[in-house]
């Protein structure tokens, strides 16, 4: 039964696919450390639900085990690969194209159905990390790869470069063997964060994260991370960058996960002057919109900041002047501040 169900998952174009037994979570007491040290920053919503996270059969009646599928996202080849422009290499690379909410719910749910189609009365529920799971540790559990000291989970053959999904089951599943560490005494990813928001290994601390910064944050951003943010306008790639285990998968093609024909387009000066109706209608169903254009105009500022005379330095003064919202308008005024030779 559990190959069958995992034969499913690959059938629905999953890359990975493993079964986990539901029950309380090995890592709860570690968790509740990292809440109370205050290491989820702004993310209220990490502190809340605590008890279902520890212990999913909670999100489902009768849940006895899930399916943990994961999805590759890079290395990217062809129309997918690195982009042009100075506006889509400094976003993280899941974030380039389609939402992969939207892509992986839809996988998943052509699953539940061959689910209950092979077993009739089985009751199963889609989760694509919006429920409240420690799905990193339940697809660690289902054997799908062994979390690394930047925790993220890693597998030997696709590094830490996938999306993680989960289908809960009430089937009575055997579970995947696991994965032995892959990390040893290598410190690469904690050497390459920016920011330090990797004080330890597998711990991050997301008052120093920029991928919480540039995506969760509202608000002005701390004057000491702004330079950071001219190499990161959407999320952080930094610690995959430089793990080992991310020069070994083979390069694909997953036209889901390249810019999208409108947004594509977009560079730096062109989101920093972007309306708001052109922000729904050109960034529709892209991750993008997780930062709110606000956000995304904050950060586009600070990514020109030093920038030299020109169109980017004009969308500068266009935003300082004139800027929709006071956040970006200082944002825009910051920038501008740092001449050219800031940029050395």
């Amino acid at each position: 039964m559990a190959e069958r169900v995992k034969d499913l998952a690959r059938a629905a174009g999953f890359d990975l696919a493993g079964i986990a037994p539901l029950g309380p979570a090995v890592t709860g007491e570690a968790y509740r450390r990292w809440l109370a040290r205050g290491d989820q920053a702004g993310m209220a919503w990490m502190e809340r639900n605590v008890e279902l996270r520890l212990d999913p059969r909670g999100l489902l009646a009768g849940a006895r085990s899930a399916l943990v599928v994961g999805l590759r996202y890079a290395p990217l080849t062809g129309t997918a690969g690195d982009p042009p422009g100075d506006l889509w290499p400094r976003v993280a690379r899941y974030a380039r194209g389609r939402d992969y909410h939207d892509t992986m719910r839809e996988r998943l749910e052509r699953v539940a159905a061959g689910v209950a189609g092979l077993w009739p009365g089985t009751r199963t529920r889609v989760c694509v990390d919006t429920a409240p799971l420690l799905e990193r540790e339940l697809a660690a559990r289902a054997g799908l790869g062994a979390v690394g000291k930047n925790t993220l989970l890693l597998h030997p053959e696709a590094g830490s470069w996938f999306l993680l999904g989960e289908l809960l089951l009430t089937l009575d599943l055997p579970g995947d063997p696991p994965i032995a560490d892959l990390c040893g005494e290598c410190t690469r990813c904690l050497d390459a964060c920016p920011t330090g928001a990797l004080p330890e290994p597998r711990r991050l601390d997301a008052r120093r994260c920029l991928s919480y910064w540039t995506i969760e944050h509202r608000g002005e951003l701390p004057e000491p991370l702004r330079p950071a943010v001219r190499d990161r306008v959407f999320g952080c790639d930094a610690c995959q960058e430089a793990c080992p285990w991310n020069r070994r998968p083979e390069p694909l093609e997953r036209p889901e996960f390249a810019p999208g024909r409108a947004g594509g387009l977009l560079d730096l000066a062109g989101l920093l002057g972007l309306s708001e109706p052109a922000y729904r209608e050109r960034l529709r169903g892209s991750p993008l919109r997780r930062a709110k254009l606000e956000g995304l105009q904050r950060n586009a500022a600070l990514a020109l900041a030093g920038t030299p005379p020109g169109r980017a330095r004009e969308a500068l003064a266009a935003a300082a002047e004139g800027g929709p919202t006071a956040i970006v308008r200082a944002a825009a005024a910051w920038a501008l501040a740092l001449g050219p030779e800031s940029q050395d």
